[in-house]
């Protein structure tokens, strides 16, 4: 039985990207999927910390996820609204200029798959 999901609000989205590990954690994914174990590698935080953010961006529309065994995956969920593209947008072309997100991107980049999982 499929769940029914509530509309997502432009205050829900504003909610999601008021915190800085959720900042981070979109900004990781703008490069395309990543498990939860590569997040919590880049981020230096713990698992339930990252899977607890990233719940929080899900019920937001900020990300999708898919399992593949014991893994989970995440993406960014593609623009739901005009409101929803610019908040991506402002992804790819503002969050070059914060050299937190910047040393993250570069992190995950050096490192490939950091985390525990065999991606």
């Amino acid at each position: 039985m499929k769940l029914k999901t509530a509309p997502i609000t432009a205050d829900a989205m504003f909610r999601a990207f008021s915190d800085r590990t959720r900042l981070r954690i979109l900004n990781l994914l703008r490069d395309g999927e990543k498990c939860v174990c590569d997040l919590q590698a880049v981020l230096e935080v713990p698992q339930p910390k990252v899977s607890r953010h990233l719940s929080y961006l899900r019920r937001a529309g900020l990300v999708r996820a898919r399992k593949e065994g014991l893994w989970s995956y995440y993406t960014l969920a593609p623009a739901r609204s005009a409101f929803h593209a610019k908040l991506l947008d402002c992804l790819t072309c503002c969050f070059t200029d914060v050299p937190e997100l910047a040393a993250d991107a570069a992190r995950i980049r050096r490192a490939g798959s950091p985390g525990c999982c065999e991606c």
